[in-house]
């Protein structure tokens, strides 16, 4: 059995939400990396400045990454969602693993496990990973780690059943001992609806102009008589919202909070953090734009806490394997 303090390194870190779910579960974060400036000044003001690296993971060497037990890792999502994918068709731009900037980064997660070799990986990425290109691109992650010597579990849950908000999202775990059976945890409903994450006092800029709120009703008008869905997504207090995306800052479209005898409005980056399961302690040192682009990139913390805690739990319940010498004192023994 493992009796120390598991540690983690956090890849790809983004504002942390990974790195908090397993550190709820014990676990000391290490080091840390990602490439965006404005996402480091929040993860800084919440887990400090000391091993945070601001800069592309791809000029990193390994070396310069302390011993660590297991890597943690969002990877970049666009080059493979839906919308990413489409949006990159529509421009004639590569995306998945042909996507020089963004898609191939998941071979330096595979570097950093070939050179490092920790006992074990926790990666999340968007549903459509597992379908994008055929499918093709999934089993070359797949066979990828698996011919590092790691296995491979995975499965899609959904953020609703813990937070207001239909999230899907593939997370994938394995481990260097392949002897080592994980079962991903089962998840019960909470029933949390968006009504338990609205503040109670509201600032009037969140509340959508005349213009703006025409533009979205026409908008939404012409898709539908075009036989589609897009549109403004106005949500029902009672239940849970869209995913709330990157481009949130834009118009607040896809998550529209009703308010009587005005106009809709946008949710604050406070109620963003909570749509995502972050605590209010958490703080938000940046402007209103980027907090909606890091908590829309960001994960969701409590589905994050669940899957740590088994992944810790299938670790510390491993088996200690028995030395020669041992084998030969017990036989003698008997």
């Amino acid at each position: 059995m493992l009796n120390k303090r598991l540690r983690t390194i956090d890849l790809f870190a983004g504002i942390g939400g990974i790195r908090m779910g397993f550190e709820a579960n014990g676990a000391k974060c290490v080091w840390s990396n990602d490439y965006d400036k404005h996402s480091a000044i929040t993860y800084k003001a919440n887990f400090g400045d000391e091993n945070h690296i601001v800069g592309d993971i791809r000029h990193i060497s390994s070396e310069d990454i302390p011993d660590f037990d297991i890597l943690c890792g969002g990877f970049p999502c666009q080059p493979f969602s839906i919308a990413g994918v489409s949006k990159k068709l529509s421009l004639n731009k590569p995306h998945g693993f042909d996507d020089e900037k963004q898609g191939n980064l998941f071979y330096e997660i595979a570097r950093v496990l070939k050179e490092k070799k920790p006992v074990a990986f926790f990666l999340e990425n968007v549903k459509n990973l597992q379908n994008h290109d055929g499918g093709r691109t999934f089993q070359v992650i797949k066979e990828t780690i698996e011919g590092l010597g790691y296995s491979f579990y995975y499965q899609t849950v959904n953020a609703k059943l813990l937070v207001p908000q239909n999230r899907e999202r593939i997370y994938m775990v394995g481990f260097r001992d392949r002897s080592l059976d994980f079962t991903f945890p089962e998840i019960t409903h909470t029933g949390s609806t968006i009504r338990t994450i609205l503040e109670k006092k509201v600032p009037e800029k969140y509340t959508l102009t005349d213009h703006l709120w025409d533009y979205l009703q026409k908008y939404a008008e012409k898709h539908r008589q075009n036989g589609n869905g897009f549109g403004f997504g106005l949500v029902d207090l009672d239940s849970h919202s869209r995913t709330l995306s990157a481009r949130y800052h834009k118009d607040g479209s896809e998550i529209l909070i009703p308010q009587k005898g005005k106009n809709p409005r946008r949710l604050t980056p406070r109620e963003c953090a909570r749509l995502q399961g972050f605590p209010d302690s958490f703080i938000i040192p940046v402007s209103d734009t980027q907090a909606y682009r890091q908590f829309g990139n960001a994960v969701a913390v409590p589905i994050i806490s669940k899957i740590a805690e088994a992944v810790m739990k299938t670790l510390r319940e491993k088996p200690q394997r028995e030395t020669p010498y041992v084998i030969q004192k017990r036989l003698i023994a008997v």
